[in-house]
């Protein structure tokens, strides 16, 4: 069964679905994007997702995208099209496709080009991976400046990822003089002394929903958060590590470049906010 995705305006079956070969998404990777989790048929965390999209677009002087309301009614509609449970809602935008290829950008009146589609995946929320934890290499950070801007330049974290899969990793660590700033796709944390320590927000890092309510979950739960740059050095001296992200919500990290963390299990920190987060996820969902 085909899905049904959204194109500019129109539901269309997966199969028939095209943009425009001079799309700036296309030929400049001029494009923004959200991602947002679907529990139980609801959409999580959907008005941060709505509110950091706007703010990718005028960060990068981009027309505003399709108004909340609009979107939400596409969300909602792609999933119930879907049959969507658990699983993701991917929307993208670009610039538009101005008919020709040039540095410059277009004209500003120029159309978006909207796309969304969802990605079933059951199992989002007992997600066996949170389980057993996951084991990280480190590399160097090599992407582009502006990380706070949710954009569609995703092949040097590609490239990271596969560097870690033929390592026999699971993911990646990104390091900028000798700091960790993030993973390939998500934000990252140590525990130390009983203080969760995470790097505070710039545009080093992307600014992630779910690390804005991890957070406020730790704070509610009692629990001490240090925002500050960590080195390499204390990630593999770490009592536990973790990292957050809309599509894994709480994910723990068991080694660091073969260094085992704790007993090499998942921790206590990372598994209480999993499941807090997962409560208050459902709670919130629309």
């Amino acid at each position: 069964m085909q899905r049904t995705v959204y194109v500019n305006g129109a539901y269309l079956p997966e199969s028939e679905a095209s943009v425009s070969i001079f799309d700036r998404g296309f030929l400049m990777a001029d494009a923004i994007y959200e991602v947002t989790s679907v529990l139980d048929g609801r959409l999580v965390d959907f008005d941060a997702h709505m509110t950091r999209l706007a703010r990718s677009a005028r960060e990068l002087d981009m027309a505003p995208p399709p108004g909340r309301d609009e979107l939400l009614a596409i969300h909602r509609e792609l999933v119930r099209r879907n049959g969507i449970d658990e699983g993701l809602v991917y929307l993208q935008v670009t610039r538009g496709a101005p008919g020709d290829r040039d540095f410059a950008y277009p004209d500003p009146g120029l159309a978006p080009t909207v796309v969304l589609f969802t990605q079933a995946k059951p199992g989002l929320a007992d997600d066996p991976v949170a389980r057993r934890g996951i084991r990280v290499i480190s590399l160097d950070d090599l992407r582009w400046k502006r990380r706070d801007i949710k954009t569609v330049q995703l092949l040097y974290p590609s490239m990271a990822k596969m560097a870690a899969r033929r390592a026999g990793a699971d993911d990646a660590w990104l390091v900028e003089d000798g700091f960790v700033t993030e993973g390939t796709s998500n934000n990252v944390y140590i525990v130390s002394n009983g203080r969760i320590i995470t790097r505070p927000l710039s545009c080093e890092i992307l600014h992630g929903i779910t690390r804005r309510s991890v957070l406020r979950c730790a704070a509610e739960a009692g629990m001490a958060v240090e925002e500050r740059a960590f080195t390499l050095a204390e990630a593999k001296a770490a009592q536990e590590a973790f990292l957050t992200s809309a599509s894994a919500f709480v994910i723990p990290v068991v080694a660091v470049d073969g260094v085992v963390l704790g007993d090499g299990r998942p921790g206590p920190v990372a598994a209480r906010l999993r499941d807090i987060c997962l409560e208050e996820a459902r709670a919130g969902a629309i």
